[in-house]
């Protein structure tokens, strides 16, 4: 049964996904808060259908740590796709950061450049981090939320890995607060898993981190942060 549901779930997933990004193209001229707003229809139908056909919900704790409004700048553990879905309905100017070779998929690419994602070439080095400190500043002047995912890559549930240091260099540049945030996604939608597995994604977000202290002091805070979370939420 749960084989079943995940392949209707993948199909609704992949299906919606193309249609939506199809009829899309006049997005492309639209000011940027169209743009998120077809976004937040888009992660609304995907979580809508994961609810109904496999039986996935998700909570979310400690929102009285992010502002109420304007910028912010979220670092939070990646372990499934639902980390990428799940911010576009909880900040109302989100802006993920992201790979470059997301921003060149025909169709979807485009759209990821108009809504104000920050986009990394992490090929380039030094020239990257300048790149993604420019657009930070683009970020806060417009009061968008930042979300970064410093480990680099979906990790499975319970592995650590090096967190990469791109965060303190926004949080050093921008002089925002980092709010971690914990979640056990991976136990519902495993990476590169087929299988959806039905029952409740926990959401931790958890109080800030201040953005003045020393590299190192600052990631090992963050990575003490994911750690005590996901405790909390498994």
């Amino acid at each position: 049964m749960i084989w079943l549901r995940s392949a209707v779930f993948n199909i609704w997933f992949y299906g919606l996904t193309t249609l939506m990004l199809l009829v899309s193209l006049p997005l492309r001229l639209a000011p940027p808060e169209a743009v998120l707003a077809y976004a937040r229809l888009w992660a609304r139908l995907v979580l809508g259908g994961l609810r109904l056909l496999c039986g996935i919900t998700w909570t979310v704790t400690g929102l009285e740590h992010l502002p109420p409004e304007g910028p912010a700048l979220i670092a939070s553990m990646h372990q499934s796709a639902f980390d990428t879905l799940v911010w576009v309905l909880l900040q109302p100017r989100f802006s993920y950061v992201l790979k470059q070779e997301l921003t060149k998929i025909p169709l979807f690419g485009p759209l990821l450049r108009r809504a104000g994602m920050i986009a990394v070439d992490r090929s380039a080095g030094a020239a990257a981090v300048r790149g993604m400190l420019r657009a930070a500043d683009q970020a806060v002047a417009d009061k968008r939320q930042m979300v970064i995912f410093p480990e680099g890559t979906r990790v499975a549930p319970g592995v650590q890995v090096k967190l990469q240091p791109g965060v303190v260099a926004l949080a050093a540049r921008t002089k925002l607060p980092v709010i971690p945030v914990a979640t056990d996604s991976g136990l519902r939608w495993g990476r590169k898993a087929f299988r959806k597995r039905p029952g409740v994604i926990h959401v931790a977000i958890l109080p800030p981190l201040d953005p003045s202290l020393p590299r190192d002091v600052l990631l090992a805070r963050l990575e003490s942060a994911f750690a005590k979370g996901a405790a909390q939420i498994s």
